[in-house]
């Protein structure tokens, strides 16, 4: 069998030779550790872009969101601010900017697995709190809890249609290269009644990760109080196809072809979500698209101030507004969700 030179491919080979094909989720788990571990892939020398790198706009109407959720609930304290996968920390330096402006200044926390970035992160929010999960978050004070782009990152299992039912996608290794392949175990126990008879090859992806993420956000709001907000591209209600995808160098490339080397990301399916969280207690706002949301936010208003202040910079705030909310952009791809405690106020924007 050819081997590959070497790298995380190279250990895959050896792992596949020893005991067999890998699921998917555990393909994209140590990928995505590996790449986010050794690297900050943001920006235009890294491998991609997010929205808070996009515009300062982004940040400071999540920040102002979650002032005006506070204020509306009384102001309660203590209060923590808890961002999952911060990235440079561009998010929260604007959204607590702007929140800070209405009283808001709650404890800052971070959930971040990878070194690069939190070494930016502490940069940046030299008195935050490091958490690899939301297990070590303090369970006394209400959480405004924001991930952006990031549960998209999180491990999908992929199941495909077979000619004798459904069966669990693997990766295998076919002597020269990284290859998807049917497993053999019948998992159409698994399948929800509406795609139980779906065509051969159809594919159906689900996420544990992100669903216990969900989970344990919406029990924390219930418990403690608060607000979430969900940012990600993916779907609003169920539907079949592989997403998963891989980006390098601000490129689309095989999601095989650079394993550890590129960002694996998959469609974040918010129907799921929004039913773990209202299981669990959560009051749930909606999910809408990103362009919809930050225009009821009041984006536009926002963009014409900052172009007053700083007249040089008008036509690059218009093209950073269509970029995040136009519909061949990130406006209707991305989507927003919105959790509460129960009992608190509803969000603007749902």
């Amino acid at each position: 069998m050819c081997q590959p030179d070497g790298g995380l491919k190279a250990v895959f080979a050896r792992l596949i030779a020893a005991t067999g094909p890998i699921t998917v989720a555990h393909y994209m788990a140590e990928s995505n550790a590996r790449y986010y571990g050794e690297r900050d892939p943001l920006g235009r020398a890294g491998d991609f872009i997010t929205a808070p790198e996009i515009s300062q706009m982004f940040g400071e109407l999540i920040g102002l969101w979650l002032a005006d959720l506070w204020l509306r609930a009384g102001r309660p304290t203590p209060v923590h601010y808890v961002e999952l996968g911060p990235g440079r920390a561009t998010l929260a330096r604007d959204a607590l900017a702007a929140a800070r402006r209405f009283g808001l200044e709650p404890k800052v926390h971070f959930v971040e697995a990878s070194a690069a970035l939190a070494a930016l992160q502490r940069a940046a929010f030299p008195g935050a709190i490091w958490h690899h999960d939301l297990a070590s978050v303090p369970d006394e004070g209400c959480l405004l809890l924001v991930a952006n782009e990031f549960l998209d990152a999180l491990p999908v299992r992929q199941l495909v249609r077979t000619p004798g039912g459904w069966r669990e996608r693997m990766i295998g290794w076919d002597g020269t290269g990284l290859v998807a392949l049917a497993g053999e175990r019948p998992m159409d126990l698994a399948v929800p009644p509406q795609f139980a008879d779906a065509p051969e090859g159809a594919i159906l992806e689900t996420s544990p990760a992100a669903a216990s993420i969900a989970a344990e956000a919406a029990r924390r709001l219930r418990g403690q109080g608060g607000a979430a907000l969900i940012i990600d591209y993916g779907y609003d209600a169920p539907q079949l196809g592989s997403t998963l995808q891989a980006v390098r160098a601000h490129a689309r490339v095989d999601a095989l072809a650079f394993p550890g080397e590129a960002d694996l990301t998959a469609h974040v399916d918010f129907a799921a979500l929004a039913q773990i969280a209202q299981a669990q207690g959560a009051q749930f706002l909606g999910t809408v698209g990103q362009g919809a949301w930050l225009r009821a936010m009041g984006i536009a208003a926002r963009a014409q101030a900052l172009a007053r202040a700083a007249p040089e910079q008008a036509e690059a705030l218009r093209a950073a507004m269509d970029r995040l909310t136009g519909e061949q952009h990130m406006g209707a791809l991305f989507k927003v969700m919105g959790l509460t405690a129960p009992h608190w106020p509803e969000g603007a924007g749902f």
